[in-house]
């Protein structure tokens, strides 16, 4: 059940408002993958989704940590920063199937390098630079990513 959405970011203020966009249409669990060079605004898209889910504190990126967890009143949001991984099976030696439940929301950048460690996406995402705009282009791959696109596009 694909379904796509695509729409144009003006600036960061856009990026993590469509963030807080996303999280505010999911009512249970997700598993967003996000795709972009470095820059394009993936860690600022994962700031909205996690300040959409309450947190009030600060974002960062988990490229060192690989994973960040936000224990929340709504969810349990984790960011995955997969980019310094070096061997995907490293995911399993840190118990990474432990944070994909079906409530969770698992925002993964970088999935690539994830290999079969990690689920299929309800969300794929990608980022990229249009000029001075960033576009960002929703494809489901699953019922409930189709269910997150199809409130998008209203």
């Amino acid at each position: 059940m694909t379904r796509s959405f695509e729409s144009h970011l003006n600036d960061e203020l856009a990026t993590v408002a469509m963030g807080k966009q996303v999280a505010a249409i999911i009512k249970q669990g997700a598993v967003i993958y996000l795709h972009g060079d470095l820059g394009a605004g993936k860690t600022t898209f994962t700031r909205g989704v996690v300040q959409g889910f309450g947190h009030t504190g600060k974002v960062k990126s988990p490229t060192y940590t690989l994973v960040e967890p936000y224990e929340l009143e709504r969810a349990n949001v984790y960011h995955f920063d997969l980019y310094r991984l070096g061997d995907p099976e490293e995911l399993e030696f840190m118990g990474i199937r432990d944070y994909f439940s079906p409530q969770a929301i698992c925002v993964v950048e970088w999935p690539e390098k994830g290999g079969e460690f990690i689920p299929v996406p309800d969300l794929d995402i990608t980022l990229s630079y249009v000029g001075d705009e960033r576009k960002i282009v929703f494809k489901s791959t699953s019922e409930r990513g189709a269910a997150i696109v199809d409130k998008l596009k209203k």
